[in-house]
Order: C-alpha cells, then sequence, then structure tokens
C-alpha cells in the first residue's frame, strides 16, 4: 500500500490580496462607532426632551424655543454637538 503525498500549499497570510483580521474590520468598526455615536446623540435628545416638554409656553418662549419645534430643535442642537 503506497502512501500518497501532497505537496504542503501555505499561505501567504501578510499579502495584500489576504487582509488581516484587524483590516477587514476596520470599515465595520468605524460604521459601528458611527452609529453608537448617533444613538447616543438621540437618546440624550430624548432624554433633554423629556425634560423640557414639561416647561410652561412661557418658559420656553424665554429660552428662545417654541413647543411646535421644540423636539426638532432638541435634535438639531444634539447633532451639532456630535463628532463627525
Amino acid at each position: 500500500m503506497a502512501v500518497q503525498r501532497f505537496p504542503v500549499v501555505k499561505a501567504d497570510i501578510a499579502s495584500s490580496s489576504n487582509p488581516s483580521l484587524p483590516g477587514r474590520l476596520g470599515p465595520f468598526a468605524s460604521r459601528m462607532f458611527g452609529w453608537l455615536n448617533t444613538c447616543r446623540s438621540y437618546f440624550a435628545a430624548a432624554a433633554i426632551y423629556n425634560e423640557m416638554r414639561g416647561l410652561s409656553d412661557a418658559e420656553l418662549k424665554r429660552r428662545g424655543l417654541s413647543r411646535d419645534t421644540l423636539a426638532r430643535d432638541i435634535c438639531e442642537a444634539c447633532e451639532r454637538g456630535q463628532p463627525r
């Protein structure tokens, strides 16, 4: 009974055609980080809105806000504060 031997093939792990795990995860991690920042921003906006919705119209006007646009103004303020 003859044993057949096959040639050993070694993959070049450092080649540019086979990016490393951190290289492949970089774009995904970047998008995930951006998504988490967006979630954090909107969560903060929801918390601020929850506090401010109980204010009287006079108090909102004193702060330069309107009840009609309160949610939009808060979201815009939180988006401006978020690093891109």
